[in-house]
């Protein structure tokens, strides 16, 4: 199909702060991780599906499926969802104290 750009699953951004590979970021409503690291306005491509372990509020003890949102504040996962966008769900359980959580993010724009 000669109009199809990419796959989807990663994406090309302007990154909207600078990041890390492996760090989550937020453009609008899309969730992505990182590929390479990149400054902040620099081409960065992101993964917005799979499975990845992420910053996580030392404080959240998800179960596995409980709801992971994206804290752009902090740039960390959170299950708080007030302020907060829903980017997929925990596939582990966490105990407080831990500031890695695994979760697998959707790819879905909420």
């Amino acid at each position: 199909m000669k109009n199809a750009v990419q796959e989807g699953d990663v994406i090309t951004f302007a990154a909207p702060y600078a990041v890390n590979s492996g760090d989550g970021f937020l453009v609008g409503s899309i969730f992505a991780v990182a590929t390479t690291t990149a400054a902040n306005g620099a081409t960065v491509e992101g993964r917005t599906e799979g499975v990845f372990d992420l910053t996580t509020l030392g404080t959240d003890t998800p179960s596995a499926g409980t709801k992971a949102y994206w804290d752009n504040t902090n740039k960390r996962l959170t299950t708080t969802s007030s302020g907060n966008t829903l980017i997929g769900a925990f596939t582990a359980a966490k105990s407080s104290g831990v500031t890695i959580g695994r979760v697998y993010v959707d790819g879905a724009i909420r």
